[in-house]
């Protein structure tokens, strides 16, 4: 019996010992009512993928060339922000002035079939990417597992996979173009204008707009990918070594279960065999059903979980690196996401799990666990480290997740603990000040590109320490 059919049948039978435990959406954003512009025009409302991010920006742009854009970073209602595919937890986007989207700036520009190198749009969201790449027979050497974000957000907020010897995306960046809000059109690599190349990579969309994106990229290849459950204080023991066997490693704690998952992705030669259909987000909706129907059962809960668990086969699948590191994620929710020491990580997610099932039993997302290779980005939450573990936490996008969010936070904070910048935190400019060594540099080169801070937000203003 495949784990979603077991733990849907689990959830039928626990169906008519339905608790009654509230889980709404208690202190949750509201979306801005509708409004009209000073020219009369009806305003837009924008929100993130979770919902939780929400605005009504005055303006929307779509520049479709870099003279048209530098010319909208001069003369457009600010604060200017530009947007993604949002996803992005974080208030990045939101602002009352104007909202630019880069899918005009799309698609392969350039590559080199010797260097293993290729020219891409900014606006170019990664799973285009992949199949582009795949198209001139090259390969990104790591992917996250979502791929609909833009190379441009993704690299400005230091998206990653996981892999100790990998780097996150903007580890693979070789060179950027940059439109300033002065309309300035600066190309950078660590060549030419190195220092605002090292700052440009994750700069939050506060430095400029980036256009295009030139990738170090490995030949195409095919990637095994096997996941299996293992008992968590087995796979806790063992995490280093499976890290260090594979080329990408990650594990997730399953909250009340007493098994934890692993996935491993290795190159292969062995013949293509597909994953099939996507099955993990049916499975996170029956966990759900399961907290949902025995809230006052815990033990109950447990028991199926575990049976879960001990049920589930080895996945094994085959093919062409594209179709191996993305999955679908339907099921939205927000999240906050931490890099921290190495050799802290094991020990700190067994902090997660006893606080997770001492104080928050109405928690049902799995928490992921990571490794980054360091890099030399100054804002990269990786800056400086030979190698980062990441925890992530989820919260369902109709709860409230300040509460949860909030008290897993604080066991990071005697780490020195950097969040992801797309994700949720309650860092303060003295932190970041703290935590990382280039920010005053960042924030000088910053101030000289956009003296007048047309890029910045309230959040941002607040995140530089402006306010």
């Amino acid at each position: 019996m495949k784990r979603r059919d077991f733990l849907g049948a689990g959830a039928l039978i626990a169906a008519p010992l339905a608790g009654c435990d509230d889980h709404g959406a208690a202190g949750m954003p509201k979306p801005p009512a509708v409004a009209v512009g000073p020219d009369g025009k009806r305003l837009l409302p924008w929100q993130n993928w979770s919902g939780y991010q929400h605005c009504l920006p005055q303006d929307r742009l779509t520049p479709a060339s870099e003279d048209e854009l530098a010319t909208l970073l001069k003369s457009a209602p600010a604060p200017i922000r530009p947007v993604g595919a949002g996803h992005s937890f974080t208030s990045l986007v939101p602002t009352d002035g104007s909202i630019l989207s880069l899918r005009r700036f799309e698609g392969l520009i350039a590559h080199d079939a010797t260097a293993l190198t290729a020219t891409v749009g900014a606006g170019t969201k990664l799973g285009a990417l992949a199949e582009l790449l795949q198209g001139i027979g090259q390969a990104l050497p790591n992917m996250p597992d979502i791929d609909e974000q833009t190379i441009a957000g993704a690299i400005s907020t230091a998206t990653h996979g996981t892999g100790q010897k990998l780097g996150a995306l903007h580890s693979q960046v070789i060179g950027l173009r940059l439109v300033t809000p002065r309309g300035d059109v600066l190309d950078c690599s660590r060549q030419q204008n190195a220092d605002l190349f090292d700052a440009a990579r994750v700069s939050l969309g506060s430095l400029g707009v980036i256009t295009q994106v030139r990738l170090q990229n490995v030949a195409t290849h095919k990637l095994k990918r096997r996941v299996w459950f293992e008992k968590f204080d087995t796979l806790v023991e063992r995490f280093d070594e499976l890290a260090a066997q594979h080329h990408s490693f990650e594990m997730y704690y399953l909250p009340f279960c007493d098994s934890a998952m692993a996935i491993s992705i290795d190159p292969t030669d062995e013949p293509v065999s597909p994953r099939g259909p996507e099955q993990d987000n049916d499975a996170v909706m029956q966990v759900k059903m399961l907290r949902d129907y025995l809230s006052f059962w815990p033990w109950m809960r447990r028991r199926l979980m575990n049976l879960a668990a001990d049920d589930f086969p080895v996945e094994e699948a085959v093919d062409q690196w594209n179709l191996v590191f993305p999955s679908s994620r339907d099921v939205r929710f927000n999240e906050m996401e931490y890099h921290l020491p190495r050799e802290q990580l094991m020990a700190t997610l067994r902090q997660v799990r006893e606080r997770v099932e001492s104080r928050h039993h109405e928690e049902f997302f799995p928490v992921e666990v990571r490794t980054v290779k360091g890099d030399d980005a100054w804002l990269s939450p990786f800056y400086g480290h030979e190698e980062s573990g990441s925890i992530a936490v989820h919260r369902y996008h109709l709860e409230d997740p300040l509460p949860y969010f909030a008290d897993i936070e604080s066991l990071y904070q005697p780490l020195g603990g950097r969040p992801h910048w797309g994700k949720m935190n309650t860092l303060t400019a003295a932190d970041f000040a703290q935590r990382y060594p280039r920010w005053g540099d960042f924030l000088a080169l910053r101030a000289q590109l956009d003296p007048e801070g047309r890029m910045l937000n309230p959040y941002l203003k607040r995140v530089f320490g402006l306010e």
